[in-house]
């Protein structure tokens, strides 16, 4: 098998139709909208109603990237789903979200790297396509946040929003997605994990100990994934990190030399929506930014596990 250049064809994304504000939230969890605000720097975020779950986020959003690529389903032969809050352990959802989409036959298995879930998938996927595994490979990166918080808990439960994201992964004549930097920290799982609380899990989280080791690793990790595409930071023309919380964001891009103007600020109006948030971040940037064929960006994601995966792509 020869290995051939791999590119992301094209992207979709699903925000639910309920948004939330900060003072909805805030009524709800006892505290100050502005506590909300200057804490996280979100504003908005997405809580989904009874008849969006993960896999019909995953298909409309998937949906939307196919006809952005213009690869029809049967051309599809790998279906990937990242997701860290389908309550369904069985079975995977990824079989479904192919039936969903009209691929018959396709391969399909979900993905639980949570946050770095999107970066990894790119990975896998990316590779498939290289030897020849797959013509083209979906990944839909879904979640729904919403179940898994309670206004008691009051961090996790004004950062996180529900939402999906979409990738195709396409073969190309050079490259377009570069090699992945990934890593992870188990001795760190208890920073961000779930809890059985009453009736079913809540999200705990050390929101100062998260803070510490992303601002702390990733810039290292960030710099590699530059390094083993071989391309120096000062190339990378957009910045699209996971979407933590804004005063990680703005912290990191800071710390490797982004200007504002070049950093993907998605979380400010959707939330913290875990393993979506880069596919969610890349498809706003698509269509709000003076993006130019040929443009680099650098995707890192980061958080529960702990996991970070980081990648270069060619926009």
């Amino acid at each position: 098998m020869t290995a051939n250049g791999t590119r992301i064809s094209g992207l979709g994304s699903y925000r639910p139709v309920r948004a939330v504000k900060n003072d909805e939230l805030a009524a709800w969890a006892g505290v100050d909208p502005d506590w909300i605000k200057n804490g996280t720097g979100i504003e908005t975020r997405y809580h989904a109603g009874p008849d969006e779950d993960i896999v019909t986020m995953a298909v409309a959003a998937g949906q939307r990237a196919l006809d952005d690529a213009k690869v029809a389903p049967d051309e599809v032969d790998l279906v990937i789903l990242t997701t860290s809050s389908r309550r369904q352990l069985m079975p995977a959802g990824a079989p479904q979200v192919a039936t969903g989409l009209g691929i018959p036959g396709a391969g399909a298995f979900d993905l639980g790297a949570v946050c770095a879930g999107f970066s990894y998938a790119l990975s896998m996927a990316s590779n498939a396509v290289a030897v020849g595994q797959a013509r083209n490979a979906l990944i839909a990166s879904s979640e729904r946040l919403s179940d898994l918080i309670d206004p008691g808990i009051r961090e996790p439960f004004v950062i996180f929003g529900d939402g999906a994201g979409a990738a195709v992964v396409s073969a190309a004549d050079r490259w377009g997605i570069g090699p992945v930097s990934w890593g992870s920290d188990g001795s760190r799982a208890s920073a961000i994990e779930t809890e059985i609380r009453g009736d079913g899990d809540l999200i705990m989280m050390q929101g100062q100990a998260v803070y510490r080791w992303a601002t702390g690793k990733m810039p290292a990790v960030a710099a590699h994934a530059c390094e083993l595409a071989g391309v120096g930071l000062d190339e990378i023309a957009w910045f699209v990190p996971h979407q933590a919380n804004l005063r990680i964001v703005d912290m990191l891009a800071s710390q490797l030399g982004f200007a504002p103007t070049q950093v993907a600020r998605d979380v400010v109006d959707t939330g913290n929506t875990s393993s979506a948030t880069i596919p969610l971040a890349l498809r706003r940037l698509y269509e709000s930014s003076d993006v130019r064929s040929g443009d680099l960006a650098l995707l890192i994601g980061f958080g529960s596990g702990l996991s970070h995966a980081a990648q270069v792509v060619r926009l």
